[in-house]
């Protein structure tokens, strides 16, 4: 697969990780992230990444921020995105089976790299369920159709990717520790929950 891949100042030293284990496991990878210790601003990277996906230039995206919920948040507002915040095991299995989500979102301050690193294999090798699940995802694009429709009825100005500034490709930052000794979520009943 071809994945692209971007960051902002607090993710930089995840994703150089994140990118060395993609190539491991076979991939093709294009680095959109902040490339120096200065500040950025994330939804800029998180921009590029969720177009590159949802213009089918690369086949999933992988984004990495301090907590991942800025980067998620910024992603989804790109038209055919599915962006998921993953923080274990079953979060990053259950986001490709049913949610067929083809943005990873990663904490990079509140992760260790063992989870960071499982989490992105599991998140890489599985497939989309499809099914009933293919209903869902199915629902999620005519929303995202009504509100664009929505937007251009009341004269709003729906985003054109030629018209945005782009990124500020000059600046990255040192990442964050990691604390090994985080543990990520249970679910009481995993396998009810697959099967939902």
């Amino acid at each position: 697969m071809r994945i692209s891949i971007g960051n902002d100042h607090r993710g930089s030293a995840v994703k150089r990780k994140v990118i060395e284990l993609v190539r491991r496991l076979g991939h093709e990878v294009q680095d959109f992230g902040a490339v120096d210790d200065g500040a950025v601003d994330y939804p800029d990277f998180a921009y590029v990444v969720a177009q590159a996906v949802a213009q089918s230039r690369f086949d999933r995206g992988i984004l990495i921020c301090g907590s991942g919920v800025g980067m998620s948040i910024a992603a989804n507002k790109v038209r055919g995105v599915r962006a998921a915040l993953c923080h274990d095991d079953l979060t990053a299995e259950m986001s490709r089976r049913h949610n067929d989500a083809n943005v990873l979102c990663l904490a990079a301050d509140l992760l260790g790299e063992r989870f960071i690193e499982r989490i992105v294999e599991i998140w890489l090798s599985t497939e989309f369920e499809g099914g009933r699940h293919a209903r869902r995802v199915e629902k999620l694009r005519r929303i995202e159709d009504e509100e664009y429709k929505s937007a251009a009825w009341n004269g709003s100005s729906i985003p054109s990717p030629a018209k945005q500034q782009g990124p500020q490709l000059s600046s990255a930052a040192v990442g964050a520790e990691h604390d090994e000794a985080l543990r990520p979520a249970t679910v009481s009943n995993v396998s009810a929950f697959r099967d939902r």
